[in-house]
């Protein structure tokens, strides 16, 4: 199982960026998936997460990213608006694990590399 996101990138502050996250080897249609971000010296953040009819948001993030997914692509993107120099970080994809909702990463079974995001003042 592989999780592939792309996307990331340098972007002054109130710009935008789109994250994409491919997933191959198992079709997670029934599974949540999920992004997180880490920056230096933090922990690792809950951004969003979709699962089958439900959606949620990181407090920080909370109506300036959306989260969507592509079953039949078995992917998960990740738009990101009015982008702030907090939000620079790796953003990591993930996917799977038993519990339905969760925000937590533990809660997650696999996860992509990361892709960087840089947000310049």
């Amino acid at each position: 199982v592989q999780l592939q996101a792309c996307g990331g990138g340098l972007v002054q502050a109130g710009g935008s960026l789109r994250l994409s996250c491919a997933a191959s080897g198992r079709n997670f249609s029934n599974d949540k998936m999920a992004w997180f971000r880490q920056a230096p010296g933090k922990e690792r953040e809950f951004v969003a997460t979709i699962g089958i009819s439900y959606t949620g948001y990181g407090r920080p993030v909370k109506d300036r990213f959306t989260a969507s997914r592509d079953y039949a692509e078995n992917t998960i993107t990740l738009q990101m608006n009015n982008l702030k120099p907090e939000d620079t970080a790796v953003y990591y994809c993930a996917a799977g694990g038993r519990v339905v909702i969760s925000t937590s990463a533990t809660d997650y079974v696999y996860w992509g590399r990361g892709t960087q995001v840089t947000v310049s003042s």
